[in-house]
């Protein structure tokens, strides 16, 4: 990754981080606090159910002139004392505030009831229990734990998603940087061209044919790569269609590129008959412009390019280099390229396929390895 890129996954990663220990944090606090309120209402129910069940005992025993035993219980200690808060019965407690019904007091949990009416004397019954405490320490060591589980879930979870929503982002960045290194070795070559050329010009003091054929051959090739640029850019939605006479414009292309032709010793076999549509002007120069650019650019020299045109269609082939079949889905997008043979950005056909589809009409291409390529614009689809 870039730094641009890199700085894009931290900045979402450590806002969806945050964001998420946030809400994390507000949960667990609301559940622990919940679960306090109701762990001190059970504990209370629990203890005030002993001292119920050892009032009931003592009345019973009172009104049925029985003895009275003090049951033990599992966690919880009872004592038993008289109106002056003297022990009657049960495990001495220190530190009862017999003012209070019910208090927590460290790591103890103290209930006082009046509820056996001074039967055998016994004016209080105290239960004092430890649970609350240690079910407490429990439920906070269960929410750390599980707290910490969801927040490394929320890391491993936030980092895939930082690379699944960033990963286009990474690739349009990549395909960016592919485009400026591609667009610096296309103006490289017929720059360097021209410099050549006039310098060769100037030193001669005179133009002979083979230099303004150089100069003519980079000049167009410079003005071509500025025409894809400005389309992939601009896309000239603003010009009108109208009636053409699209043949001649497949004419004038031809001648355009006769110098590049002559250059790679290409023959051009047409087959032109009169054709008319509706479209943009500056469009149908570049639908043909691209797909007889593409075809001499991919074309080895001493070839030939066979070009034919109906009222029904476009045909360019040529003898090139041919295109792999697998590849031949992705052709069409944006900055993709079959091969490095010849350079280029990968817009020529993609631009062709957005004129196609803007006027409807339909490509097909098919290509064999070391063979060639044939691509076939049809105005009317079937």
């Amino acid at each position: 990754m870039n730094k641009l890129t890199k700085k894009s996954f931290y900045s979402f990663l450590t806002l969806y981080l945050v964001s998420s220990f946030i809400f994390l944090f507000l949960a667990s606090y609301w559940f622990y606090s919940y679960q306090v309120s109701s762990q001190k209402s059970n504990n209370y129910y629990k203890m005030n159910h002993i001292a119920d069940s050892v009032s009931s005992r003592v009345i019973n025993a009172h009104m049925m002139d029985t003895e009275f035993v003090l049951d033990t219980f599992a966690h919880a200690k009872v004592a038993l004392y008289d109106k002056d808060k003297n022990l009657k019965y049960g495990t001495p407690l220190q530190k009862i505030d017999f003012t209070k019904d019910f208090y927590i007091e460290g790591e103890n949990s103290v209930l006082v009831s009046g509820a056996t009416a001074s039967h055998l004397g016994v004016r209080y019954v105290v239960v004092q229990s430890a649970e609350y405490a240690k079910s407490i320490a429990r439920l906070q060591q269960n929410i750390l734990l599980v707290t910490l589980l969801v927040a490394l879930v929320i890391i491993i979870i936030a980092v895939m998603l930082s690379y699944i929503f960033l990963q286009p982002i990474k690739n349009k960045m990549q395909e960016i940087e592919d485009f400026v290194k591609d667009t610096t070795h296309e103006l490289n070559t017929p720059l360097t061209a021209l410099m050549m050329s006039t310098s060769r010009a100037k030193s001669k003091k005179l133009y002979d044919e083979k230099i303004m054929q150089n100069i003519s051959i980079s000049t167009k090739q410079l003005y071509d790569i500025y025409a894809s640029l400005s389309y992939i850019s601009f896309d000239a939605q603003g010009e009108e269609s109208h009636e053409l006479f699209f043949d001649k414009v497949v004419k004038n292309s031809i001648e355009y590129f006769n110098e590049l032709l002559e250059r790679k010793n290409i023959r051009v076999e047409s087959h032109i008959s009169p054709c008319t549509l509706h479209m943009a002007p500056s469009k149908a120069k570049m639908l043909i412009n691209n797909l007889l650019g593409n075809a001499i650019k991919y074309s080895h020299p001493n070839t030939k390019i066979r070009i034919q045109l109906s009222d029904d269609y476009l045909m360019v082939q040529d003898e090139g280099i041919g295109i792999e079949k697998e590849k031949l889905q992705s052709i069409f997008e944006r900055f993709t390229r079959a091969n490095d043979y010849a350079g280029g950005f990968g817009v020529g056909l993609n631009i062709v396929e957005s004129i196609a589809k803007e006027y409807g009409f339909e490509i097909d291409i098919s290509s064999k390895i070391h063979k060639g390529t044939t691509l076939t614009v049809r105005f009317q689809p079937s």
